[in-house]
């Protein structure tokens, strides 16, 4: 059957994946980069090292734990975004891996950007891969980004992408990550805030700060500090930081559809895997698709997938 492999080396966590197009199926490995306690992230030069050390391991894992035959092709994440400077150096070690490993089997090698990697993870998770050649709204939100995106058919990168709205200042996934190693919890720290969430006795109400379309959160991690000198139990502090993200994203698209009108909605990145912020956006919003956890977070599934497409477009 045919398979395409993808590769995605973020500033989070080494992805391989394998995609199956006649089952229909990912198989996927991968691994977070390693953070001290107490530390907010990497520096590009160790996530570098990092992903050098790790990718042969997801490599030989994806392929000694299935059977799996030689690819039509194979995809990296190249770049954050399709937009003009748009660079970090952690993922040169996807391209270059993928460059080599396509020179040596002579397949075709595409390239894309982590954030349509991301986006086609989701569609693929939601079974609305059908979406490619449609219009709709999705949001990337991770620890690099809080876009609202409005994406649209495109031949030669699959998807266009258009920007609607933007932090302009702290990422979600920022703010979280700050808000929980305050709280003395493990980076990343969406996981445990979220269970840390689950144990709140209070509920606050949060008052989003969005300019036009554009958001800013660097107030919500102020906020939390002032909450935790206050006293405020760290189970609490949890929801208040969960709902203002919620609450920031719900916003945000209520401004887009005010623009675009109802378009399907689609939540991409590591923050849309957290269960509570979902279920606040679902009792909002309907036509919205959601990944599973395993393709929320960074992963290359969506890179595969990616491959898959351009090599049948391209036949």
């Amino acid at each position: 059957m045919p398979e395409f492999l993808g590769i995605d080396t973020s500033n989070y966590t080494t992805s391989a994946a394998v995609y199956v197009s006649g089952e229909n199926k990912i198989y996927q490995a991968k691994k977070l980069l390693p953070v001290k306690k107490g530390e907010l992230g990497l520096r590009q030069s160790d996530a570098v090292f990092h992903h050098t050390k790790q990718l042969p391991e997801m490599i030989e894992q994806l392929f000694g734990e299935n059977t799996l035959g030689t690819p039509c092709a194979v995809t990296a994440s190249a770049r954050p975004r399709n937009a003009e400077g748009s660079y970090m150096p952690c993922f040169l070690c996807g391209e270059g891996f993928a460059r080599s490993y396509g020179a040596i089997e002579g397949i075709p090698v595409f390239d894309t950007s982590h954030q349509i990697g991301h986006i086609l993870a989701a569609l693929y998770s939601a079974d609305r891969l059908d979406l490619v050649s449609q219009r709709f709204i999705a949001f990337h939100v991770s620890g690099g980004t809080t876009d609202c995106l409005l994406c649209e058919p495109d031949s030669e990168n699959i998807m266009n992408i258009s920007s609607i709205g933007t932090s302009l200042d702290l990422k979600a996934g920022q703010a979280i990550d700050r808000v929980g190693v305050m709280l003395g919890l493990d980076f990343p720290c969406g996981k445990e805030l979220e269970k840390l969430a689950e144990k709140a006795d209070r509920s606050f109400r949060t008052k989003a700060v969005l300019k036009g379309t554009d958001c800013c959160l660097s107030g919500l991690e102020n906020k939390c500090r002032s909450m935790a000198e206050s006293g405020e139990k760290a189970e609490n502090i949890a929801r208040y930081c969960l709902d203002f993200v919620a609450d920031t994203i719900i916003r945000m698209t209520d401004a887009a559809i005010g623009i675009y009108g109802k378009l399907p909605l689609v939540f991409a990145g590591g923050v849309m895997s957290d269960m509570y912020i979902r279920k606040l956006i679902t009792s909002e919003f309907s036509d919205t698709y959601f990944a599973a956890p395993e393709f929320s977070c960074d992963n290359a599934a969506g890179t595969a997938i990616y491959g898959y497409l351009k090599y049948n477009g391209e036949k």
